[in-house]
């Protein structure tokens, strides 16, 4: 084994979380596909994809590493959201755990002096700050917006596709 039974025991964790991420993100998306927000919608069922593609590239990390895999049983996502500032509150929430999660891998694999692992996670904790920021200005959109303006939170991620 080559990763320490404490990183592998944290690491088959961290599969759960972001298996919990991408069936939040699938409640998120239909959220908003009832209210008909294309753009939204698509949002986030490919921030579902991408929180599964994190849990696979997890579960692979595991198996190369020769450690032992037991992904852990997924709590139900929250199913009904009151209005879009709360969807896209839980997502923000959602990534600022996650990177704590993160953080908390990484004190592991520095705990060990394990560089193979930390130099793995370094990709993760790039990316939780390029989530956290989207779910952030996303949120703030969100509320200048208001409810009845959703419409104008979809011209903004036009917008932001275009970059």
């Amino acid at each position: 084994m080559l990763i320490s039974r404490d990183l592998a025991r944290a690491i088959n964790q961290q599969i759960g979380n972001e298996f919990g991420a991408h069936m939040q993100y699938l409640s998120i998306a239909a959220h908003f596909r009832q209210k008909q927000l294309t753009l939204l919608t698509k949002l986030f069922f490919a921030q579902a994809d991408e929180e599964k593609t994190h849990a696979m590239t997890f579960i692979n990390y595991v198996l190369d590493t020769k450690a032992e895999l037991q992904i852990p049983a997924i709590p139900a996502p929250k199913p009904v959201f009151a209005n879009a500032e709360e969807a896209v509150q839980a997502a923000l929430t959602w990534e600022q755990e996650v990177t704590g999660q993160i953080t908390g891998l990484m004190q592991i694999a520095v705990k060990d002096n394990d560089y193979m692992s930390q130099s793995f996670l370094q990709w993760f904790i790039d990316e939780q700050l390029e989530e956290v920021v989207k779910m952030d200005r996303l949120l703030t959109i969100v509320r200048q917006s208001g409810e009845k303006n959703l419409l104008m939170v979809e011209a903004y991620l036009v917008h932001i596709e275009k970059q």
